[in-house]
């Protein structure tokens, strides 16, 4: 690779020899090596730079004149003097690097695309070590980073491999001349750890070629005497052999289709807990390099259910053979099916130009152009986005977001070097053509540029870079209805423009300004459903009629053509700009002389309600309700243009459509990052000064704010932590990445608080491992991901009554004794069983420290859908447990109570299909049961009186007070409501409550949009699909009012559809619609804080109170136990019990992980409500006054004493008085000694007496 160390040259020639002649000897290693693998052997990578190196040349002191190291001789770089490892895409490069003066580069990329290599060897000299990746890092500091890749174990096993059979390298101590005090542990070396190279080799195959590669320096002389030689071959020949040998350890076999037994190209094969996803080959074949132990690896496919097999052992020496069998399946609605890459830690990096916005260098190579130009009617345009995923399968997924009126599926296409995957950092783009479905110039311009980006990757830098930086979405049709109504040639007509249901589709989205009349239709729910999933940067929504580019906003308040300005005035004329200018016939202004003679677009452009009023469009929705910026483009004054006019709308157009992705990488972007551990903060928000619209950030904390040229004012904050505003300087030219690192708000505790944010982590491995599944499930995509891989799945497709109810409990109960236990919670007023179902690893054990989740439907009978997606849900987990990594994991550390029909006698006499029937609603007795949960209930006498369905579950269940989670299902509407039902001016714990029930929203795909669209509420729109329970249907006595107050478990009620009993055939799709959303919350019910409680001496302190934010309080269970959920931010909390001191607590609670406190209680030093030390110094002084009244006491009646001796003397003669005086004297005497009231009691007798005989 480097011409001025071609030691390599003669030993690969040699080992190719010496193969060979043992292969044809019959050498049992040589065949067994040659047997069973395909060895490629490239002597000379740079032919042309060892004609000009010189034998002898040990450190190649003569400098050349092209790149290289300080050092590097006549040879090292290529003919045009470029250093070839440092030539090839880099990770962590700004850009790609320019591959035009690398012929070598090039044909090297080529022929490993062709080719299914799994493990290389790159031969240099100048030292002895092995290195391996990653060579680079992010800082690019010049050494001493150990960049670790996803595989580092097996890399340094790889390394290993080689250096240990070598006799020089495996002492670590090459003493080269000059590095004589360079040493190297077992003679490895991570590359960025020894020094920096960007642009290596090694990183390209690992990450770009699913081929793991190390670099092996053979030898301190980089160009040795051929005197040498064959020492060098004793010394490498072993380490050569071994090394190949390695190709076969790890994992391999095939990936086929069950139906038909055919392999399957491109499947994906990932690793659970290896972030680093390999590709099967043309025959389904694959091999995945692991170092030996125990893994769980996934099989995935576009079109086939995934397959996971769990416990694999791989052991020393020949790869565990493991074929997949993966079930064909429909096209998925979700948007994912591989496992997410590994995301690396951002640096903070500022002013740093977007790769996809340098200028693209003058080449003389020509792009390949579409040859595919004709109108594509849905079957062919399906055909065509088939053919593009199947022959372009590392950089495009087809996928589809869901189906317009008669069941088309809506298509998109992605576009990206890893397909699949939101890369963090990399901002994500959208087109959408033929929304009007007779204006099909955006349609077919749409698969021109799918087939022109697919052709065109990996050989044209512009397209190459595009696709390397951006994750492109295509949606050629959001209306394929309308467009099989259209007719070729309809110039200006409206045949067709419509849906199936006659509605125009971009009058049919939420506006700002008025109340959109027609109810949603599928194609809009599926688009904003897709806008919510994915976080687009810029959009173009494609359209035909005339020729501009407008842009928001499309309407304003008094519905009139008037310039409606949106926050973004300014960025929006920007965008439209780059696409107009790159159409010359646009960029002048007067598109449609013939059909508009008077209009007029200064420059191709137009704010939209400045042209014509458009309340209901797509591009104002985006705007302001997603980060996305799009604009509406006109292609060409005739809506449905004859064929053979479709290549001179391409050339037209071609050079706008790419100019205008680009600018997906123009204003700011980067990451948002907690300076306590530098992860990513999700939904911080990005604000810029004087411009009044917010973004926020995704997953990874990564942002992107398109902004014009300019200095702005930008700040980031989160909840919890401490804003933070830069200055940043925006130019001409690329994205400046701006990084903010924000600490927590409980940075410094309160004065008098104890801090707890992490504790010590004593957890064992098994709990480090759920936690990062949890965070995993959380991630995005982590629910769609497990539901793809869930072995099975529940198919509800009529209803049960409650003989069939109990009969389906009794069956699941009876299938999976091991982890269901079935009681009764009581009868009914007909006496029929309220049916309790547990699902645990342990099921009727106690277990307090895990998590207790709750799920009740069928308060109203009369709603029966939520008692058939609880009966789903839990045949769902049953049929899943042992099958399915992640759902096992669940079920082992979740405690799941399903109460599927609190009132089956109301069920009883519902009716299906009775979407507004209220028969059914109450029990047999009238009584609204969401009404029967009050804490006040009586009769005449004054006895508390409950219905009995009411009275089970609150005594059997409520009161128990041991769930973290309540979700109740019920009907007539499309929403979710938080706690409180009943009138109440303030909400305890309001942002936990909100934030619970919107992630029950946010994860079905049409709740969210807050649109329920019932027929008696048309109008009703819900912000988020959530809303205080009072504030939509104010009522007393509701059940999650109840056990928010005396059960302290928040509770939410989930409103499943408008009709409350719909027809059996719906119930799949209800049950597909509610599923993630059902299985958020049992990933979500580990969330908040988990705590436990003890004194100093580490007993486990019971029952004590724990207050959440001097609100929310609940009790310590057995073990100390104690766990609630709390919105992602900053809390407090008191800890209090008997006999201790009251501690305080502040806990930060995170959006994908638990959060962990360890509360030790101090005895209480506080006597009668005082400090001890000032009770002591009181009882000490009150003891000191005793004594000295006692002393003065003493001395008064000794005194005394001497005065009746004397009265005694005068008054002898009266001896029956004396005895009376003495005996009247002594007891006095006496009780003096005792008290006070005694002692003034007695000297006023004393006196008494004594004035009487005188």
């Amino acid at each position: 690779m480097h011409g001025d160390e071609p030691l390599a040259r003669p030993l690969l020639l040699r080992l190719a020899h010496e193969l060979v002649r043992a292969w044809a000897a019959g050498e049992p290693r040589a065949q067994r090596l040659l047997n069973r693998t395909d060895l490629h052997l490239l002597p000379s990578l740079n032919p042309d730079g060892f004609e000009r190196a010189r034998e002898g040349a040990c450190q190649g002191q003569d400098q050349d004149q092209g790149q290289g190291d300080a050092g590097a001789g006549p040879g090292r770089a290529n003919a045009l003097g470029r250093d070839l490892n440092r030539s090839f895409p880099d990770q962590f490069a700004p850009g790609p690097p320019d591959l035009r003066p690398v012929p070598e580069v090039r044909a090297l990329m080529a022929w490993m695309r062709g080719n299914k290599f799994v493990l290389s060897g790159n031969l240099h000299g100048g030292s002895v070590v092995a290195s391996y990746p990653y060579d680079d890092s992010p800082t690019h500091q010049s050494s001493g980073i150990y960049s670790k890749s996803a595989d580092d174990e097996v890399f340094k096993y790889l390394a290993k491999a080689y250096a240990s059979h070598h006799p020089i390298m495996k002492t670590g101590t090459p003493n080269c001349p000059g590095e004589e005090d360079e040493t190297f542990k077992d003679g490895i070396t991570n590359g960025a750890h020894w020094y920096d190279v960007e642009g290596g080799m090694q990183d390209y195959n690992y990450v770009w070629a699913d081929c793991f590669e190390i670099t092996l320096e053979l030898s301190c002389c980089k160009y040795p005497p051929a005197s040498e030689l064959q020492q060098e071959w004793e010394n490498n020949r072993e380490s050569l052999l071994t090394f190949i040998e390695q190709v076969h350890i790890g994992v391999k076999g095939f990936v086929r289709d069950s139906a038909t037994g055919a392999g399957l190209d491109n499947a994906t094969i990932a690793v659970v807990g290896i972030a680093h996803n390999i590709t099967a080959g043309r025959y389904g074949d694959y091999h995945r390099l692991l170092v030996p132990g125990t893994y769980n690896i996934t099989a995935a496919a576009p079109g086939y259910v995934p397959m996971t097999i769990e416990n694999i052992e791989v052991k020393e020496g020949a790869g565990t053979e493991v074929d997949f069998s993966l079930q064909p399946t429909v096209v998925s609605p979700g948007p994912d099916t591989t496992q997410p890459a590994a995301t690396l830690a951002p640096a903070v990096v500022t002013n740093t130009t977007s790769p996809a916005q340098a200028e693209t260098p003058t080449s003389p190579h020509q792009p390949v152009q579409p040859v595919d130009f004709r109108h594509h009617h849905f079957p062919d345009m399906e055909i065509f986005l088939r053919r593009y995923a199947n022959e372009y399968p590392n950089i495009t997924r087809l996928y589809s977001v869901g189906k317009s009126v008669e069941f088309r599926e809506l298509y998109v296409m992605e576009i990206s070097d890893n397909p699949g995957i939101h890369e963090a950092g990399e901002p994500e783009f959208k087109y959408i053509g033929n929304m009007h479905g007779n204006e099909v110039v955006g349609r077919e311009l749409l698969l021109n540029l799918i087939e022109y980006l697919c052709k065109n990757f990996g050989t044209d830098p512009e397209v190459t870079d595009l696709v390397l930086h951006t994750r492109i979405h295509i949606m050629p049709s959001m209306n394929p209805d309308g467009y099989e109504k259209s007719q070729e040639g309809d110039v200006g007509g409206t045949g067709g423009r419509n849906n199936s249901n006659n509605y125009d589709l971009n009058r049919n989205f939420p506006d700002q300004f008025v109340q959109v009349a027609d109810p949603l239709q599928p194609e809009t729910l599926a688009v904003m459903s897709w806008l919510k999933a994915y976080p687009f940067v810029l959009s173009a929504n494609l359209h035909g009629g005339s020729l501009v580019v407008n842009y928001p906003f499309d309407d304003d308040e008094q519905g009139i053509a008037i310039y409606s300005k949106s926050p973004d005035d300014a960025v929006f004329q920007q965008l439209a700009l780059s696409y107009s200018r790159e159409n010359a016939q646009m960029y002048q202004g007067s598109p449609c002389k013939n059909m508009y003679p008077s209009e007029y677009f200064p420059h191709g452009i137009t704010n939209g309600a400045n042209w014509y009023n458009v309340p209901g469009g797509m591009q104002d929705w985006n705007y302001l309700h997603t980060n996305c910026f799009e604009v509406t483009i006109e292609l060409g004054c005739v809506k449905y243009p004859n064929a053979e006019e479709l290549p001179k709308y391409w050339e037209e157009n071609r050079r706008s459509l790419l100019q205008f992705m680009k600018q997906v990488h123009q204003g700011v972007s980067g990451f948002v990052l907690d300076a306590t551990d530098g992860r990513g903060i999700f939904n911080a928000t990005i604000s810029v000064a004087d411009i009044d619209h917010p973004i926020t950030t995704c997953k990874d904390g990564d942002y992107w704010r398109l902004l014009v040229q300019g200095t702005y004012k930008i700040t980031a904050s989160a909840r919890g932590y401490n804003p933070l505003t830069k200055t940043v300087t925006v130019g001409s030219k690329g994205a400046v990445q701006v990084n903010f690192i924000l600490s927590r708000t409980d940075a410094k505790a309160e004065e008098g608080k104890t801090l707890v944010i992490n504790p010590p982590d004593t957890r064992d491995p098994t709990t480090k491992e759920f936690e990062t599944l949890i965070k995993d499930l959380s991630a995005e995509h982590g629910l769609e991901h497990l539901v793809l891989a869930s072995s099975g799945d529940a198919h509800p497709y009529r209803y049960h009554p409650y003989k069939d109810l109990s009969e389906f409990l009794r069956g699941l109960n009876l299938n999976y004794p091991q982890i269901t236990n079935l009681t009764s919670l009581g009868q009914s007023v007909e006496f029929r069983h309220i049916w309790c179902l547990e699902i645990s690893n342990k099921p009727n054990q106690s277990e307090p420290e895990e998590p207790k989740i709750r799920f009740v439907a069928g308060i109203h009978g009369n709603a029966p859908v939520g008692t058939e997606l609880l009966l789903a849900l839990a045949e769902f987990l049953c049929m899943n447990y042992k099958k399915n990594a992640a759902i096992t994991k669940l079920i082992d550390r979740t405690r799941i109570v399903i109460v599927p029909s609190l009132n089956p006698d109301g069920r009883e006499v519902a009716q299906e299909r009775g979407c507004t029937s209220k028969v059914g609603q109450t029990n047999i007795h009238g009584k609204d049961l969401d009404t029967d949960f009050t804490s006040k209930a009586g009769n005449s006498s004054g006895d508390l009186v409950r219905e009995p369905e009411t009275r089970a579950i609150i005594e059997n269940l409520i009161l128990k007070q041991d769930f973290s989670l309540s979700v109740a299902l019920d009907g007539g509407s499309l929403l979710v409501t938080y706690p409180y039902d009943k009138p109440v001016q303030t909400v305890e714990n309001k942002e936990t409550l909100q934030h619970l029930a919107s992630l029950y929203a946010s994860n079905h795909p049409s709740m969210h949009l807050g649109q329920p669209g019932c027929p008696n509420k048309s109008d009703e729109n819900i912000p988020g699909g959530v809303i205080r329970g009072a504030e939509w249907h104010s009522h007393l006595g509701s059940m999650k009012d109840f056990s928010v107050t005396f059960g302290h478990c928040p509770e939410i009620t989930v409103y499943t559809s408008c009709c409350y009993f719909p027809s059996a055939g719906q119930l799949p799709s209800l049950w597909a619609e509610n599923k993630k959303s059902l299985l958020s919350m049992l990933v979500e019910v580990h969330k908040g804080v988990h705590g436990f409680v003890r004194d100093k001496s580490g007993k486990p302190v019971s029952k004590a109170i724990i207050v959440f934010n001097e609100g929310v309080k609940l009790y310590t269970k057995e073990g100390g136990y104690f766990h609630v959920l709390l919105a992602p931010g900053s809390h407090n909390i008191n800890a209090i019990a008997e006999g201790y001191q009251q501690q305080h607590v502040q806990v930060l609670v995170r959006h994908d992980v638990p959060s962990s406190v360890f509360i030790v209680f101090d005895m209480d030093n506080r006597i009668f409500g005082l400090p001890r030390e000032l009770v002591v110094t009181v009882a000490g002084a009150t003891m000191s006054a005793l004594v000295l009244t006692a002393c003065i006491i003493w001395c008064v009646c000794s005194i005394k004493s001497n005065r009746h001796k004397d009265g005694f003397h005068r008054l002898r003669q009266h001896h029956d008085d004396y005895e009376d005086e003495i005996r009247m004297m002594s007891t006095g005497s006496k009780k003096s000694l005792l008290s006070h009231e005694f002692q003034d009691e007695t000297d006023t007798e004393e006196e008494t007496l004594y004035s009487s005989k005188h």
